[in-house]
């Protein structure tokens, strides 16, 4: 099980926000109470679609369950896919919280205890133990106040197929998730095809964000 040191020494001042690496946030933590108590905490922090984790701090990649979500990636395995490609990070770890009981739910507790040591022994990604969001937050906060600060590349080396790539690129685009990139794609069959696309066929499928996609674009 690999141990990174977060805590290397730097020269302390007196303002913790000089000390503080911003976290950039996936979209999909918006439903959570974690941008909030980072806020309270004064940490910077900033959206974006992050293709691989939850969280990215410098070159730290967090992928964060709780309990019952991690249950249900299991049984789809969905997980594996996220464990493996938070790898293509420098350092990576998973936080779960813990804010039920683990050994109750949709899966047998020596499933759960299986996954847990498989991900230590062999995929070697530490875990970290929270009680709830509010602790998560508080790690998170940490581990941004100890980091280095740097320019973290937003997209990793990741390994797709020509149309995984296809999908990849569009996105990037605010308001497009994968089931509207695989629309443009089927309408468009390719990417130059739906840049070159007049707003009226765009709109067909993206609506009202057609206006922002083509702004970006130009």
């Amino acid at each position: 099980m690999p141990f990174f040191d977060i805590f290397s020494k730097n020269e302390k001042t007196k303002n913790n926000q000089k000390q503080t690496t911003k976290i950039i946030i996936d979209n999909r933590e918006k439903n959570s109470l974690i941008p909030s108590i980072l806020s309270k905490l004064n940490i910077n922090y900033e959206f974006a679609n992050l293709p691989v984790a939850d969280y990215i701090i410098n070159d730290v990649a967090i992928e964060r369950k709780t309990i019952s979500d991690l249950k249900s990636s299991i049984i789809n395995k969905r997980i594996l896919f996220q464990l493996k490609e938070i790898k293509q990070f420098k350092k990576y770890l998973l936080i779960i919280e813990l804010n039920q009981n683990p050994y109750e739910g949709i899966i047998h507790e020596n499933a759960l205890r299986g996954f847990i040591l498989s991900t230590l022994l062999k995929t070697k990604i530490p875990i970290v133990f929270s009680q709830n969001e509010e602790d998560s937050a508080k790690y998170l906060s940490i581990l941004a106040s100890k980091t280095k600060k740097s320019h973290p590349s937003l997209r990793q080396k990741i390994h797709l197929s020509t149309e995984q790539q296809k999908q990849y690129i569009l996105e990037g685009f605010p308001g497009i998730g994968p089931t509207t990139a695989k629309k443009l794609l089927s309408s468009f069959k390719s990417i130059k095809n739906i840049i070159n696309a007049k707003d009226e066929e765009i709109q067909k499928i993206l609506g009202k964000k057609t206006k922002y996609f083509k702004k970006i674009i130009n």
